[in-house]
């Protein structure tokens, strides 16, 4: 992956990028080349015509017709010329190649998941390199968008509609994504990383369900969903507050507020409940954001995030936890 780009875009890494690049680059010369002719014009009108003595007057310009033609038929071929352009860009990017491989993507507030055909799921995009992918798109909740700024491809992501994009990367490495509507609060955090491998690391990857996870250790299984799942948007793990509350010295903790004035002791039971449902009990001084789609986690990936938390806990390891 290019680090240098240009000073208006990064290095692009797509099939579509050198035609978004070469569209942008031609608006802005001639946009600049427009704004310096006019403010040169400007200027020396100024001086040329200004008023030297007070019972100066200025002679009267008789009409060009030529000038009066030119800057009427000049700027309408420059439209005409960049609107053909960008209409045939606009057409190609919207029609995927019939041997695009599908992945769908799902947002919410404030994650990315996405799906391959094999039921596999990660949040890093993962695509094989010179593949055109196919992005089937669709929220849980608000309005996202998918950004890739390396690929030159973005697209909103809608509530109770599928929409889609596609690419094709042209060099591994990974790249970023971002989301590009305002989505609420920890929206600047709402990020992920296309990793684009060569088409045999990928195949591996994929069949082995996105990284072999069944003999790992309870802890440490809990550390990688943390952030496959997009944990780390809302809880830190070093006292912090952010949208939700910190994991950090949660396991166990007694006397836990809730936002109806009870409390509870955050023991094995709570968290999977938080977890799971997480409208059942909420914490005193924050919101019910967390989306219900964790319920779809397995048993032994909700008990690898509470012996995550659990690790993490200075009362489970006083001992005064339940």
């Amino acid at each position: 992956m290019g680090d240098q780009g240009t000073f208006w875009l990064p290095d692009g890494a797509s099939t579509i990028a050198p035609e978004v690049d070469s569209l942008f680059m031609f608006v802005t010369w001639v946009s600049t080349i427009l704004f310096v002719g006019v403010v040169l014009a400007m200027l020396y009108f100024a001086i040329r015509y200004r008023r030297k003595s007070p019972g100066d007057r200025p002679q009267p310009i008789k009409e060009s017709k030529i000038l009066e033609i030119s800057w009427i038929v000049v700027p309408t071929i420059l439209v005409l010329l960049v609107f053909n352009w960008g209409f045939k860009s606009f057409v190609k990017m919207g029609v995927a190649p019939p041997n695009a491989y599908e992945i769908r993507a799902e947002a919410w507030k404030w994650n990315w998941r996405f799906t391959y055909p094999n039921g596999t799921t990660s949040q890093d995009l993962y695509v094989p390199v010179n593949q055109p992918v196919k992005m089937k798109m669709s929220s849980q909740d608000v309005i996202h968008s998918f950004f890739v700024p390396a690929f030159r491809v973005k697209k909103d992501v809608v509530p109770n509609r599928y929409s889609q994009v596609w690419f094709e990367a042209t060099e591994t490495g990974n790249f970023d994504v971002f989301c590009t509507e305002y989505c609420g609060t920890a929206h600047s955090d709402m990020m992920a990383t296309v990793k684009v491998v060569s088409q045999s690391e990928f195949n591996e990857w994929l069949e082995s369900g996105g990284g072999a996870t069944d003999d790992m250790p309870l802890p440490e299984l809990g550390e990688l969903l943390y952030e496959q799942q997009g944990c780390q948007t809302c809880h830190s793990m070093d006292g912090s507050p952010k949208v939700g509350p910190t994991w950090k010295d949660l396991y166990g903790k007694p006397n836990h507020p809730m936002a109806d004035g009870s409390t509870v002791t955050a023991d094995e039971d709570y968290l999977k409940e938080a977890i799971v449902e997480p409208g059942a009990k909420i914490v005193e001084g924050y919101q019910n954001v967390m989306p219900a789609s964790y319920s779809s986690l397995s048993e032994r990936e909700l008990a690898a995030l509470i012996e995550f938390m659990k690790a993490n806990s200075q009362y489970a390891e006083d001992g005064s936890g339940s």
